[in-house]
């Protein structure tokens, strides 16, 4: 098969490997679409130092080998029996294990469930690691109910496109933040009621006066650098969701504002089996789709990733293989 493959010197080289050979319990599956996660750039930068090589990638869609069933991966590798955190063995497709960059894709036979009907082999891909960092983020560990308020941070990454869409689906009123207007009135579309710029020195308090004052229910925080900031948009008893760290991964807290509001700082990534049910049922309840900014062949893996790091991208960016 081809595969792209992460080696020493963090690029990615498209080659022809090995096909994966099932175990006991595992499957193969002929992929058609995979997508890509900032995680995936994570990996080929060495910041998280798996052996190499490693053929990256999490999300993807594609045939099942052996019963030509047309499947959805769903990339949380040994989570274990617990939901308020994975087991021990918790790891995620595409670092150390072998993902989705590739025609092919070995996985655990739990671990495939059918395509969305109504969605395209893009959409399919799109949506699996993405989705379920949001459904968690959002009802799981958040709680959020309907008619609360939800600010989702940095609108146009995968993650926050699909908060905003279960959120607006699930009746809670969305703001978003963003640095480009664009992006802003672009997640409006989706369901967002409104947004404001974070590059005004000012933007928590511009975001509580959207709530007349009041502040938001629930913060979904994939930046990491912005607690401070995302706590200062919370009523009290509000809850900041933290389930990412791309504007950095060290921040200062004013301790005293926290606990005296009786705010709670809450942190996840991926979800369990359980909460990937739960996304399939929103899938199905609803109308909305996955957000493709743009789709490219296997061996343009590279382009999409300048695309991601220069923060271009709206929505998913997918790779067709099949």
């Amino acid at each position: 098969m081809h595969a792209e493959i992460v080696r020493e010197g963090g690029e990615l080289s498209f080659e022809k490997v090995a096909d994966p050979q099932p175990g006991l319990g595992e499957v193969v599956v002929e992929l058609r679409t995979a997508a890509v996660n900032r995680r995936d750039i994570l990996v080929r930068r060495g910041v998280y130092p798996f052996s190499l090589p490693l053929i990256p990638g999490s999300d993807g869609a594609g045939i099942r080998r052996d019963t030509g069933d047309e499947v959805v991966i769903f990339p949380a590798l040994g989570w274990g029996e617990g939901e308020d955190a994975p087991s021990g063995d918790f790891r995620i497709l595409g670092g150390p294990d072998n993902g989705t960059y590739a025609e092919l894709v070995k996985v655990p036979k739990a671990n495939v469930y059918p395509k969305p009907s109504r969605f395209s082999w893009e959409e399919a891909a799109a949506f699996p690691l993405a989705s379920l960092a949001a459904f968690r983020a959002l009802f799981s560990v958040g709680k959020l109910q309907a008619n609360e308020t939800a600010l989702v941070l940095g609108a146009g990454g995968g993650v926050s496109t699909c908060a905003v869409t279960l959120a607006h689906q699930a009746g809670a009123r969305v703001l978003v933040t963003s640095s480009r207007r664009e992006k802003i009135e672009r997640a409006r579309e989706l369901g967002a009621d409104a947004g404001v710029q974070y590059t005004a020195s000012d933007w928590p308090d511009e975001v509580r006066s959207l709530t007349g004052g009041t502040g938001v229910d629930v913060v979904v925080d994939s930046v990491g650098s912005t607690w401070q900031e995302s706590l200062r948009c919370l009523r009290n008893g509000g809850r900041c969701v933290v389930l990412g760290a791309t504007g950095g991964e060290r921040v200062e807290l004013e301790t005293r504002p926290f606990y005296l509001a009786w705010k709670a700082l809450l942190g996840t990534t991926m979800g369990s089996p359980r909460d990937f049910a739960g996304l399939l049922e929103a899938v199905e309840r609803g109308k909305w789709r996955p957000v493709v900014d743009s789709v490219r062949p296997l061996d343009e893996a590279t382009a999409a990733h300048e695309r991601m790091e220069a923060g271009e991208q709206f929505g998913k960016l997918v790779l067709a293989i099949g």
